[in-house]
C-alpha cells in the first residue's frame, strides 16, 4: 500500500516533514487551522511595517556550521539573509555595563577575555564545550538506543551546575546568560545539551533575514507543492479516528474525513491526545506522563514602529538587564530583562521580555480594559528598561502593537504560549525528551516540544521524525552531500 501521510500543523517542524516525505515522493497532506502558513514563523503587516511574529535571528548558516546542511538540504540558503556584526552580534548590557559576543569561537573567548582577564582558563573551557557539542551535531542522527544516548549524554548534565563549575566570576556567569532569551534558564531542570546546542550556532555566525520570517515558510510550502504535496488552511483537524490500535485518518472540522495510512502531529502531544480522547491503546501511563510535563515561559513582545530617521539601525541584538537580576530565576512580575530586534531596512525594532503563563491566565476567558492597561504598563516597563541603553527611544516611538502568551496560543495554539515548548529536565531526559514515536504505531510527534526548540532545533527534529518512515540512512546521506 502507497503511504498517504498527513501532517497536522504547518509550523516549521511540520513543514520540514512535508518537505521530507514529498521530496520522497510520498502523497502528503498538511492540514493548518489558521488561515495562513508558519506558526511562529508568520509575519504581519501593520500599515508598512512587517512585523514578525515570533523569529528574530538564527545562527550557524556558513558552510561547516550546525544549520547549514540542514537548510541547504531544505533549499533555504538562498533567501535574503543578513550577517550580523562579527565583532558584536549581540550585546549584554547589565546595569551600566557592557559587553560584546563576537562571532567566532576564538574571536568570542579572546573579547571575553578582555573583559574578564582572570577568566581566561574558564572562558576557554566553556567556549570548547560549546564548539565540541556544534562539531558533532550530526551525532544526534546516529542509531542507537535513546535511554544509552539521552542518559549517557550532556542531556543528563546540568546547564547551571557547568557554568558554576567552569566559570568562577558571578557578573561574567551572568553575562555569558545575558543573551538568554533564546531559551529558558532553568536552575534545576535546563540540560547542558540544550543549553550549549543553542548557544553555540549563534556563536558560529549570526543571521537576520531581509523581508520577515515568514519567506522560510512560503519557501517550504512552494516546494512542498513542487513536489506534489497538498497545503490546507482553515482545516482544523478535531478528530484523529484509530481502529484496532492505528490511526486510519482525520476528520477536519468535524465534518470531512481523510484518510491516511501515517500521520504526524506538529502540535503539542497534549493537544494530540485530546485528539484520540476515546482511544483504548493510550494507556493511562502514557496520558499522565504527557499531561504531567511543565512548560517554558512564554515572552510578551511590543512591535514599535518607529518615526523616520530617530533612532539609526543596529546589526545586532541588545539584551537590557537591571542590576543584580538572576538570569536563572526571572521576575516576570516587573520586565527586569529585554531583548531589542531590529528589521533590517523598516524603522521598527521589538522589545521581549519574558512572561509566565500565570502573569495572563485571568484573561484567558475574557479581555478588557484591564487586559490593556496590563499590556500597557509591561510595555512601559519595557521602554524604562531599554532606556537606559537607547535614550532616543521613547521620543522614537510613533505605534506599538503588543502581544501576550496569549496571543501565542490563540493565533498560533502554542500550548500556554510557551515559547521554547516542553521544560526539559537534565534529572529525567527520557521522560521530558520526547521520542517522536507514540503508542499508535502510525501517529508521530514532531516540533519543538520533543528534542530542541529553536528553527536549529525544530530543524534537527524534523529529520528525527521523517526518518521513521524513510529510514535514517537516506536522508543524512544528502546532509552530507
Amino acid at each position: 500500500m502507497n503511504k498517504r501521510v498527513v501532517v497536522i500543523g504547518a509550523g516549521l517542524g511540520g513543514l520540514q516533514c512535508a518537505y521530507i516525505l514529498a521530496k520522497n515522493g510520498i502523497e502528503v497532506t498538511v492540514l493548518e487551522q489558521a488561515p495562513a502558513i508558519g506558526g511562529c514563523l508568520q509575519s504581519f503587516r501593520r500599515g508598512d511595517i512587517l512585523f514578525d511574529t515570533g523569529f528574530h535571528y538564527v545562527g550557524g548558516l556558513r558552510e561547516g556550521e550546525s544549520l547549514y546542511p540542514l537548510f541547504r538540504y531544505f533549499n533555504l540558503l538562498d533567501l535574503p539573509w543578513q550577517a550580523l556584526d562579527e565583532e558584536c552580534f549581540d550585546e549584554v548590557n547589565i546595569g551600566t555595563q557592557r559587553f560584546k559576543f563576537a562571532v567566532g569561537h576564538e574571536r568570542f573567548a579572546e573579547t571575553l577575555t578582555e573583559a574578564f582577564p582572570k577568566e581566561k582558563e574558564g572562558i576557554q573551557r566553556f567556549t570548547n564545550c560549546l564548539k565540541e557539542v556544534g562539531d558533532h551535531i550530526m551525532d544526534v542522527f546516529e542509531p542507537r538506543e535513546a535511554t544509552d544516548f539521552y542518559s549517557n549524554s550532556l542531556f543528563a548534565r546540568s546547564a547551571y551546575q557547568f557554568l558554576t563549575d567552569t566559570i568562577h566570576d558571578p557578573l561574567l556567569r551572568n553575562v555569558l546568560c545575558g543573551t538568554s532569551l533564546k531559551l529558558e534558564l532553568a536552575k534545576d531542570s535546563l540540560p547542558l545539551y540544550v543549553y550549549a546546542q543553542i548557544n553555540n550556532s549563534f556563536i558560529q555566525s549570526a543571521w537576520r533575514i531581509h523581508g520577515g520570517g515568514q519567506q522560510i515558510a512560503d519557501h517550504l510550502a512552494a516546494d512542498i507543492a513542487r513536489y506534489g504535496g497538498t497545503i490546507r488552511t482553515r482545516a482544523d483537524v478535531t478528530r484523529i479516528e484509530e481502529q484496532n490500535g492505528c490511526a486510519k485518518g482525520v476528520w477536519i472540522n468535524g465534518e470531512e474525513f481523510i484518510e491516511a495510512t501515517d500521520i504526524i502531529c506538529d502540535i503539542h502531544p497534549k493537544e494530540v491526545l485530546q485528539l484520540m480522547a476515546d482511544s483504548q491503546s493510550l494507556r493511562n501511563i502514557y496520558r499522565k506522563r504527557i499531561g504531567s510535563l511543565e512548560e517554558t515561559y512564554g515572552m510578551f513582545t511590543a512591535n514599535i514602529r518607529l518615526k523616520p530617521d530617530m533612532i539609526p539601525y543596529l546589526n545586532r541584538n541588545i539584551f537590557v538587564h537591571r542590576p543584580n537580576v538572576d538570569m536563572w530565576d526571572i521576575d516576570t512580575s516587573v520586565a527586569n530583562s529585554a531583548m531589542v530586534s531590529f528589521y533590517p531596512g523598516q524603522p521598527a525594532l521589538d522589545l521581549l521580555t519574558p512572561m509566565r503563563w500565570s502573569d495572563v491566565a485571568q484573561w484567558t476567558e475574557q479581555r478588557g480594559d484591564d487586559y490593556e492597561a496590563f499590556k500597557e504598563r509591561k510595555t512601559e516597563e519595557c521602554i524604562q528598561l531599554v532606556e537606559t541603553r537607547l535614550p532616543e527611544l521613547r521620543d522614537a516611538i510613533d505605534k506599538v502593537y503588543t502581544s501576550t502568551p496569549l496571543s501565542y496560543q490563540h493565533y498560533t495554539r502554542t500550548f500556554n504560549g510557551s515559547a521554547y515548548g516542553i521544560r526539559k529536565d537534565w534529572k529525567s531526559p527520557i521522560t521530558t525528551v520526547l521520542a517522536p514515536k507514540t503508542p499508535i504505531e502510525n501517529v508521530l510527534l514532531t516540533g519543538q516540544n520533543l528534542n530542541l526548540h529553536g528553527v536549529l532545533g525544530v530543524s534537527m527534529t524534523s529529520v528525527i521524525t521523517s526518518a521513521q518512515l524513510l529510514g535514517m540512512d537516506k536522508i543524512v546521506k544528502e546532509l552530507k552531500k
